[in-house]
This record gives C-alpha cells, structure tokens and sequence, in this order.
C-alpha cells in the first residue's frame, strides 16, 4: 500500500516528480468522492470556513487568479506541486507537502471537480482529494465567492479524518495542524488579494 513519505529535509523536486509518478494510478483513498458538492458524509470532521477578501469584480478576479496560482497554500510551511494553473484541471495528480514537528510530509492528492457558478452565489475554485499516500482521508473545497452584495470571500470546506495510526493517535494535534492551516491559508490569501 502506497504511504505518504517523510523526511527531515524538504523533499527534492526530482523526489517529488518520483513521487507523482507513483500516484498517477492510484485511487482515491476514501468512498464518497466529489461529496464536497452537497452534505457532508457521516464518519468524516466537517470544517467549513470563510474570510472576506474585500469587494467589486476586480477582487474577485485577483482572488481567482490567487487561487489559481496556489496562493492559499501557506508558503512558511507548505508547498504544492505542480504549482502552474495549467495544473488545474480533473484527474491532475498533486503532491502537498507540509513541515510540521520538524519533519517534512508528503501526501499525494488528485482534483475531483472545478467549481465555476453563477448561482445562487458567483463562485470558482476547485475541490480535491486524498490518495491512499496521504496521512488522511477525505476531500477539500477551495472556492472565491461573489455574493449578491458585492462582497468577495475565500471559502475552505472539507471533510476528512486520519488515515494512518500515528495520526489516529496524535489527533488533536492534526486538528490543531489543519487549523493552523485554514487560519494561514486565509491569511495568505488576504495578503495575495490586497497586495498589488
């Protein structure tokens, strides 16, 4: 069974392309995929979260393109690859890394769905998934939303839970991790919206 790699060093680009070929064929690690579009599945920790970029259709383009450019993605302690919008699309395979406890993670995930709506609230973005090389299970929402006043927002909405035992056990530190996530990824995306 394909496991997520650690180190305690980050990861070489060329480990990383290693890796990504070995996940090209692998499914995905839990059952209800694309379950991001509606109510959230039993067994799983919701989280749904959300911070205003600022307004007017010129925030919102300079949100999506954030996003697009994988700005969300805290750069003190996580990366992502690839990391060109080109890269968004269904089925692109993606490896995130995260430096956490002193160790370098890399976990393998995949894009489900793209979001692009105009009602009954203007959104884009994107939703992906866990492979089974990754310390959880389960699926996460990045969207830009436009509402009907005119305000711009970051969503984050996912639903997982841990995967591997050394998870199970440190559980509220992973809760803690994925916190500190979503509070840095909606900062990173405030700085990324705001700044020329």
């Amino acid at each position: 069974m394909p496991n997520p790699q650690w180190s305690f060093v980050q990861p070489t680009e060329m480990q990383v392309r290693d890796f990504l070929q070995a996940q090209s064929d692998q499914t995905f690690s839990y059952r209800p995929v694309g379950a991001t579009r509606g109510h959230p599945p039993r067994g799983f920790v919701y989280d749904d979260n959300h911070v205003q970029l600022g307004e007017g259709e010129a925030t919102f383009e300079r949100a999506c393109n954030a996003l697009a450019a994988w700005k969300m993605f805290p750069p003190a302690w996580t990366r992502i690859m690839p990391t060109d919008s080109s890269g968004i699309q269904v089925g692109q395979t993606l490896a995130m890394q995260a430096n956490a406890l002193g160790f370098w993670w890399l976990n393998a995930c995949r894009i489900v769905y793209l979001a692009d709506d105009q009602s009954p609230v203007r959104r884009w973005g994107f939703a992906y998934g866990t492979l089974p090389a990754h310390v959880e299970e389960g699926e996460e929402l990045f969207t830009i939303e436009q509402w009907a006043d005119g305000t711009v927002w970051y969503r984050v909405q996912a639903f997982s839970r841990p995967r591997y035992w050394p998870v199970r056990m440190a559980r509220p530190l992973a809760r803690m991790l994925q916190r500190k996530f979503v509070r840095d990824s909606c900062a990173a995306m405030l700085q990324s919206v705001q700044t020329p």
